[in-house]
């Protein structure tokens, strides 16, 4: 476990001040503490370092986090050819909630190729240290904006206190740290709730954020959700809940990236449901989301049948077609399967 000891802090301080210019990355599909902790680097540079820091993320953040993403510097390399560029010419890189280079996607090459420092922050098992400078790892925590969190506080210009943190990073990291913890349902511990009371004492305005979070959805992602669970929710005997979500549904309901967030969760709400898998169809594999309750390791799931990884109660992977299921339409035997034993 890597703490955040005052040695790491002030090699981490030596590094904002020195290193210029500053490439912030996060893993593919950026959901709310991605995209939360990634400001909160930012925020915090800008402010404290007058640092002018860059976000770089694999593919498009969720657009019901327009409310925190607005006014940063945020470049998509799917949409913005000189973003495979930037790792190469950046002075340092702050990689955040991912625990390896090939959680980012597109821009994995470059990011392992840059030849400036790297400071990894991330709350996932199983980390690799090996291409990183400086690493801060712990898993005892919600999520990553918790870690970035602990950290800010440590630095020099807090002094341990939340009201000095920005104000736009102040939200950011609250912002994180919920959606993380699925509005406090989920990997909370001590500290996560230190967090909220001394950002809700700094003056974070929570209330607003579950609001832009889970009030203003559009219709069509509760009627798609609503017929997906009516239709496509299967349960087996022992308690593994599966829904496919194909790219033809997407495209008919006019759904956009994101917009299934929380849906895993959903059948975890019924007793006997022990595991919740979410299959969604991409070009040549599907994305798969693994939840569970204690005793059910998701984690160890995801690991060994899906490619991919997480945490003991949440975790994530890829289903590859032909890779691992010569056709899309064995994906449920093919979940089935690997799951009977559970």
């Amino acid at each position: 476990m890597n703490q955040v000891t005052p040695e790491k802090v002030a090699e981490l301080d030596r590094l904002f001040r020195t290193k210029s210019p500053v490439c912030i990355v996060t893993h593919a599909h950026p959901d709310g503490d991605a995209m939360g902790s990634s400001i909160a680097l930012a925020d915090f540079l800008r402010t404290h370092y007058g640092q002018p820091a860059t976000i770089l993320i694999p593919d498009a953040a969720p657009a019901e986090l327009a409310f925190l993403t607005g006014g940063e510097t945020i470049l998509d390399a799917r949409l913005h050819g000189e973003a495979s560029a930037l790792p190469g010419q950046a002075g340092l890189i702050l990689c955040t909630d991912f625990n390896r280079f090939n959680r980012t996607g597109v821009m994995e090459a470059a990011i392992a190729a840059a030849s400036c420092p790297k400071v990894l922050i991330d709350h996932h098992l199983d980390p690799d240290p090996a291409p990183f400078d400086l690493v801060f790892s712990r898993n005892d925590v919600s999520s990553a904006s918790e870690l970035v969190y602990d950290i800010l506080l440590a630095m020099p210009q807090t002094q341990g206190q939340a009201a000095r943190l920005p104000r736009k990073c102040a939200a950011a990291l609250m912002t994180g740290m919920t959606t993380d913890t699925n509005n406090f349902a989920n990997s909370v511990y001590p500290g996560t709730l230190r967090m909220a009371a001394e950002l809700l004492a700094a003056g974070v305005d929570r209330d607003s954020i579950v609001r832009h979070l889970y009030f203003e959805y559009r219709e069509n992602r509760v009627r798609a959700i609503s017929r997906l669970l009516q239709d496509q929710l299967d349960i087996s005997e022992n308690g593994i809940a599966l829904i496919i979500v194909t790219r033809a549904f997407m495209d008919a309901m006019d759904l956009r990236e994101g917009e299934l967030e929380g849906l895993v969760n959903i059948p975890l709400s019924i007793a006997s449901v022990r595991m919740s898998l979410l299959l969604r169809e991409e070009e040549d594999f599907f994305r798969v989301s693994i939840r569970s309750k204690e005793g059910c390791s998701a984690n160890r799931l995801a690991v060994s049948k899906f490619h991919g990884g997480g945490h003991e109660l949440a975790a994530g992977g890829r289903l590859y077609v032909p890779g691992d299921i010569p056709d899309k339409s064995e994906a449920a035997g093919y979940v089935r399967k690997v799951t009977a034993d559970l």
